[in-house]
């Protein structure tokens, strides 16, 4: 097949008795359609071994090269640019464009759905991240407590202004929202109690049932779950946006450590406001159960402080509280350890921040599971 070409066109001419094919003329984008059409016809008879005579071509753009490429295969094209004495700048974009379309322009094979081998594959590679997650949280914890011993006993290196205004953050703008929802679950449970203990004719015990509930566990669960969701996110939205400013590049050039400048504070001042906002959810609970016994079984204020006082011993109230700490510290250490992995953009701040909030809440759950383990063991 042969299109005869002249100055300002394009033609290809394949010699079938020597099986010589000559390139010649502007390969350019003008003659894409035409030079497609014949190529077309006689692409089936180009073979590895046909020879390629490019002495007579003029013009060459990427148009022009992809159309050789898909002539001669990439591979070839790149390896005869090389070799055929054309000028520097036509070899190198026949070379430029030979590769690239050999190395990206593959087509990707039909992905076959495995089913079980896939589902396998994602339970491993969930337990492959909970674990490198796990070390990355004890390392981290080593950090904390190494910078927690390093300045105890230096007093100069304390911030005291950043603790303080932390304490508020996370302690005294939380304390409305805290006290409300506690005083809504304790009056719920009292409600639910009292509706089923009426039952056995023990309804009087649903001031046990308040008093238990929320000494032992609803008052410090609640508190560390809403600190979970509003503090650690906090923390690392916070320090997540400094490390995509890069700020935390510039406190370590400056010979600060970050970890003592932004980590400590944070997890000193949640290990002073939960406990404290703690005791604000038990006694909110405590209340709200008192109003619905009041209002549906006719307890008054008086005989349910009485019978509260004789029936709950104040190792209930130590049990709860004692969890408060360990949980306060798991969820300043977790939000501010996803704000040092921001990657440096506005939505690694985000996945970290939600990150935060699901670790958080799920350690507090996992933690207080183990602990009420524990005191049933104990007898406490």
């Amino acid at each position: 097949m042969a299109t005869e070409g002249t100055p300002g066109t394009a033609s290809i001419d394949l010699s079938s008795g020597t099986g010589r094919l000559v390139v010649a003329g502007d390969w350019t984008l003008p003659y894409y359609a035409s030079l497609h059409a014949h190529m077309r016809i006689c692409c089936n008879q180009v073979s590895d071994h046909t020879a390629v005579d490019f002495t007579g071509l003029g013009a060459l753009d990427t148009a022009g090269a992809s159309l050789l490429a898909d002539l001669l295969g990439p591979a070839r094209v790149a390896r005869l640019a090389a070799g055929t004495g054309l000028a520097a700048e036509r070899a190198a974009l026949l070379q430029t464009v030979g590769s690239a379309l050999a190395a990206y322009c593959k087509p990707a094979r039909p992905r076959r759905s495995k089913g079980l081998e896939d589902f396998l594959a994602r339970i491993g590679a969930g337990v492959e991240s909970f674990g490198k997650q796990t070390l990355l949280l004890l390392g981290f914890v080593g950090i904390v407590f190494e910078a927690l011993g390093r300045n105890f006993w230096r007093p100069k290196h304390w911030r005291v202004t950043s603790l303080v205004s932390h304490v508020e953050q996370t302690g005294l703008n939380a304390l409305p929202i805290v006290a409300l929802l506690s005083f809504m679950v304790g009056a719920v449970v009292a409600f639910l109690g009292a509706t089923v203990l009426a039952d056995f004719g023990a309804t009087i015990y649903t001031v046990d049932l308040v008093g238990y509930a929320f000494l032992r566990e609803f008052g410090v669960i609640l508190t560390a779950i809403l600190l979970a969701g509003r503090t650690a996110s906090a923390f690392t939205a916070q320090i997540g946006s400094m490390k995509a400013r890069e700020e935390i590049d510039a406190i370590r050039t400056l010979g600060l450590d970050p970890v003592e400048l932004l980590v400590l504070p944070r997890v000193l001042a949640l290990l002073v406001s939960l406990p404290l906002l703690t005791f604000i959810a038990m006694m909110a609970g405590v209340v709200g159960g008192a109003v619905v016994c009041y209002a549906t079984l006719g307890i008054t204020p008086t005989m349910f402080i009485n019978l509260f006082h004789e029936d709950i011993h104040v190792r209930q109230f130590l049990v709860g509280i004692a969890k408060a700490p360990f949980f306060a510290f798991l969820i300043a250490v977790i939000g501010c350890m996803e704000g040092f992995k921001v990657a440096g953009s506005a939505q690694s701040v985000g996945e970290h921040t939600t990150s935060a909030v699901v670790q958080s809440i799920f350690v507090v759950i996992l933690f207080d599971a183990i602990a009420a383990l524990f005191y049933t063991g104990m007898g406490w």
